[in-house]
């Protein structure tokens, strides 16, 4: 590719720019991006002021047929795959078919929010360069972001030749059951691409952009203990035993001492016991009975952990089983079941590699080298559900803060450069011989 030494404010937002080499076609990508960021923030406030929680299913739906023109306009072919097998709206596949043998790029978004139709969180308000919103920045700015990218890389030349596949999930917040069928295009989408990139959030540390090359797994799990129940005078007494509510203390307190690791993180997030205890459909409340004089003959604690690497579920799964296995207390018994939510990205040479190609376009833009986040800083996300077959970066969305709650605020000055970057790196794939 043919490199020119440019400076151009433009380039990044109006800042001074110093030595960048890039292609006048990487020029074009900048200027455009420029052009368009005004309406990209139209856009988002369309897309922000459609509720689409997760269970919103005809408002998850309607942000997709809100985006189709939109990839349908660049030259992609758009499917609406219906979810209902997986009690969830759906996803929007685009795909772009360019030039033979070239680098296939997957791009991962999510159409739904964590704001259901009764949170009282439900509209745009720009403040200036920011603005707040349900889904403003998780993860409708990172798709409008994503948009804005693709529609630079079309007035440069550089669309054509793209071959880009692009999966917006509608249940990223609370995903579908069984999590088989809910991912399965996401997984196919995976093995075919050679790079996968992530429209989530991007992370900053103080003040400093930070690239993210790994994600940590998110797994559920549910203990139960039972035991006898009866008057708690005769509780410790080899006939009435020790009751629930210790046994599940004892585990969980060996939890506690045993199981902490470099990169694990595991808690406890719901606890009830007594006489009885019953979880209810959602997996969200226990509704517990019982007496202060009466022994536990139940108790129940859900909660997750959080690993690295594949090879660090299994050993901290095959942990904890062996400490609930262990002598139970007094006439008590355990049980543990675990549910796998999302698998781990972990930090692959392949991984560093492209964050090494983005930090050759900062340079290229004057722009501050990005340094790898700590992982566990960052939460689970799609991407890790195609970790395993391809190389990926994450972050290429918006900048933000208060995520999840009606605080969520997004830096929406960080689309341009975000749009900038994504655009140059898809461009300089795309020219690039692909792995598979």
């Amino acid at each position: 590719m043919v490199r020119c030494l440019i400076a151009s404010a433009l380039l990044l937002g109006g800042a001074p720019m110093a030595h960048a080499a890039l292609s006048p076609a990487e020029q074009k990508i900048g200027a455009t991006v420029e052009a368009g960021y005004e309406p990209s923030v139209g856009l988002l406030e369309k897309l922000v002021n459609q509720n689409s929680g997760s269970m919103n299913l005809a408002g998850v739906k309607a942000v997709a047929d809100m985006l189709r023109p939109e990839f349908e306009a660049l030259g992609f072919a758009v499917t609406w795959k219906p979810m209902d097998a997986a009690k969830r709206a759906g996803h929007l596949i685009a795909v772009h078919k360019g030039k033979a043998g070239s680098t296939k790029m997957l791009l991962i978004g999510h159409l739904d929010t964590v704001f259901e139709p009764d949170s009282p969180f439900q509209k745009f308000v720009r403040e200036g360069d920011f603005a707040r919103g349900p889904g403003v920045a998780d993860d409708k700015g990172g798709v409008v972001t994503m948009i804005l990218a693709l529609k630079a890389m079309q007035a440069a030349g550089t669309l054509k030749g793209a071959n880009i596949e692009v999966v917006l999930t509608g249940d990223e917040e609370d995903s579908g059951d069984p999590v088989e069928i809910a991912r399965a295009d996401l997984v196919a989408a995976g093995k075919r691409a050679d790079v996968a990139l992530d429209f989530e959030g991007l992370s900053q540390e103080g003040g400093k952009d930070m690239g993210s090359i790994a994600r940590r797994s998110s797994n559920n799990w549910t203990l139960t203990t039972t035991a006898k129940s009866g008057h708690s005078s005769g509780i410790f007494s080899a006939e009435a035993g020790d009751g629930a509510v210790y046994e599940l203390a004892r585990i969980l307190v060996a939890f506690r001492k045993e199981l902490p690791e470099p990169n694990l993180t595991f808690n406890a997030g719901l606890i009830g016991g007594g006489q009885s205890a019953e979880v209810d459909k959602d997996g969200v409340r226990i509704a517990v009975t019982g007496k202060t004089n009466i022994i536990p003959s139940i108790a129940v604690a859900k909660g997750d952990f959080r690993t690295l690497s594949e090879a660090q579920t299994r050993r901290v799964r095959d942990k904890m089983q062996g400490i609930v296995d262990r002598e139970h207390l007094n006439g008590t018994s355990a049980k543990i079941a675990f549910d796998q939510g999302y698998p781990s990205m972990a930090p692959t040479e392949g991984n560093r590699a492209l964050l090494g190609k983005l930090n050759g376009i900062n340079r290229d833009l004057a722009l501050p080298e990005m340094a790898a986040l700590d992982p566990l800083k960052r939460g689970a996300g799609d991407i890790s559900f195609v970790a395993a077959d391809t190389h990926g970066l994450v972050g290429l969305g918006l900048a933000s803060s208060g995520d999840h709650s009606p605080a969520e605020k997004a830096d929406l000055s960080t689309m341009k450069r975000q749009a900038k970057r994504a655009a140059i790196l898809m461009s300089r794939l795309a020219a690039e011989k692909g792995r598979k």
